[in-house]
């Protein structure tokens, strides 16, 4: 089967897809690609959720569970964890982990992804990798993988890269009106994969090259991560100088031009953030350079969780109280408002360092009813008056919506703020970051 015959193939809606890795990047992506009248197979290799998603249940909070369940029951997505069923697919797509080991890319799950993927590969298909990672890991790594099967890139099969851009828990953008960015190894493969992603996205974006795809969406993240590092920074500056952060943010938001406001907190968190500019700086290290900026940006981002314990053991001097034998009650340890994910949240890293203090720390999430700890497992609490009462101090490490923090205000007897959660409330003990 050549380009055009895919081609064709696509713009019929007729293309079987697979989506390899069903996690926040790869169900939206196989939903919507059924949605849009494809045969999608959905392969994961954890069974829960293959079983889940055959039964029409979604394990995502931004997926409803209806979605899902009138794609399966429209005979247009069936998960698998079978991999001898990608033969069968015309355009597979990589939606799998990048995660740090030890500060280096673990390229493991692509590495695992792209043996499987060349194990089943035929001529005339098209082969996307979303996952984030270092530019060249699309031409230099995964083809070199597929290749294996006797196929060439450009000849045989194609090839190319598109940044996932999902946001968990954003009600305003989602994967329709986020524009796509998509570059071939070829003309050939761009042409594909614009034609596969307009099917479902509003507004595709062509590049030149894997390589410039792969950089823009470490450029994306490592803008966030450097503003945020500024705001941090900024935050300690003006606590020090007795200046109300938020206040001056707002001050300087006012500005029509030339600014854009980011906001200081506890720390980093989620997959991207702090993921993303590590790969940027561990590529720029094996040219034997070094990304000054970026890398001083991720000092300051891992420094706020420490900061963080030491304003509280602040407040809790203030009330001639120790840290050692306090006790604490952390608000919010998802790295986000609104989703489940604990994914490189600051919220362990304070609640870690409060316990080697020797501080009494319990927490209330009402999307994370446990938490896995170096020295043991950790429970959500029933969040009530007694429990903010006899708290010496609550933290508010992630603003979910769903908290009463005028409730909150009323019974706890000192808050600590990070993120201006109760900027509205009036009433109460509250300190901000």
């Amino acid at each position: 089967m050549g380009t055009l015959v895919l081609l064709q193939r696509i713009q019929d809606r007729k293309a079987a897809i697979a989506v390899v890795g069903l996690g926040y990047v790869g169900l939206p992506l196989a939903i919507a690609a059924a949605e849009a009248g494809f045969p999608v197979t959905g392969f994961d290799v954890e069974a829960r959720r293959v079983s889940a998603l055959n039964r029409g249940e979604s394990y995502i909070l931004d997926i409803d569970a209806a979605d899902v369940a009138a794609q399966v029951s429209a005979g247009r997505l069936v998960a698998t964890s079978d991999p001898e069923a990608l033969g069968d697919t015309e355009v597979i797509v990589i939606c799998v982990p990048t995660p740090l080991r030890n500060e280096l890319p673990d390229m493991t799950y692509i590495e695992e992804a792209g043996k499987m993927v060349a194990a089943a590969l035929k001529p005339g298909r098209l082969v996307i990798l979303e996952s984030t990672t270092y530019p060249g890991t699309t031409e230099e790594f995964l083809r070199e993988i597929l290749e294996s099967s006797g196929l060439r890139t450009g000849t045989d099969f194609s090839l190319g890269f598109s940044p996932e851009r999902i946001d968990p828990g954003n009600p305003r953008f989602g994967l329709r009106n986020t524009p796509k960015v998509v570059g071939g190894t070829d003309p050939d493969a761009t042409s594909l994969m614009r034609e596969f992603y307009s099917a479902f996205v509003d507004k595709v974006v062509p590049v030149s090259s894997p390589k410039t795809a792969e950089m823009a969406k470490l450029l994306e993240n490592t803008y966030r991560h450097v503003n945020i590092a500024l705001a941090n920074e900024i935050a300690i500056l003006c606590h020090g100088l007795g200046i109300d952060v938020w206040e001056v943010i707002e001050a300087a938001a006012t500005k029509p031009f030339g600014f854009h406001p980011f906001y200081p907190g506890p720390g980093w968190g989620g997959h991207c953030i702090p993921v993303d500019p590590a790969y940027l700086s561990w590529r720029v290290r094996q040219m034997h350079q070094t990304a000054h900026f970026v890398e001083l940006a991720r000092e300051i981002n891992d420094r706020m969780p420490a900061y963080v314990v030491e304003r509280i053991g602040d407040c809790l001097n203030e009330e001639g109280k120790s840290l050692k034998g306090s006790g604490i009650v952390v608000l919010g340890v998802a790295y986000k408002p609104d989703v489940s994910d604990v994914r490189e949240s600051p919220a362990l890293n304070v609640i870690a360092r409060l316990r080697r203090s020797g501080a009494r720390v319990s927490y209330h999430d009402p999307h994370v009813p446990s938490i896995e700890l170096e020295d043991g497992k950790l429970e959500s609490i029933v969040l009530d008056d007694k429990a903010l009462q006899e708290a010496d101090l609550v933290v508010v490490i992630t603003n979910h919506s769903s908290y009463a923090w005028d409730v909150v205000a009323r019974d706890a007897r000192l808050i600590l703020d990070t993120r201006n959660a109760l900027s509205g409330v009036r009433e109460g003990r509250i300190v901000r970051l």
